[in-house]
């Protein structure tokens, strides 16, 4: 083998080497902003939960609730959002919904 060819290897594996430490702190990166992301979704979902014990959303027959539309002004976030936010707590058995459409929808807190 010449010099070159021996060049040319190492040039190759020093180039395989780099490209690989990139994508790992790619991966790395990705898992930290997911994390991040889950996080955030849980301190919104807890919010949500406190404004309904504030707001006395304790049950359909000793309140009025918390509408869609209170949960987006007080958390500044998007009607599809609280709309995720609120499926994602009645999966989770601590809200209920009262109504199905539009402005008669309310949220209380499950005893």
């Amino acid at each position: 083998m010449d010099y070159q060819t021996i060049l040319l290897a190492i040039g190759v594996v020093i180039i395989v080497l780099l490209l690989r430490e990139k994508t790992r702190e790619k991966v790395v990166g990705i898992c930290a902003t997911a994390i991040g992301m889950d996080t955030k979704k849980q301190e919104r979902k807890e919010k949500i939960l406190e404004l309904l014990r504030k707001q006395g959303g304790l049950s359909p027959s000793d309140s009025l609730g918390v509408s869609n539309s209170d949960i987006r002004e007080a958390l500044g976030i998007s009607d599809r959002s609280v709309i995720r936010y609120m499926d994602e707590l009645e999966q989770e058995g601590k809200v209920e919904q009262v109504g199905t459409t539009g402005r008669s929808v309310t949220y209380h807190l499950i005893p």
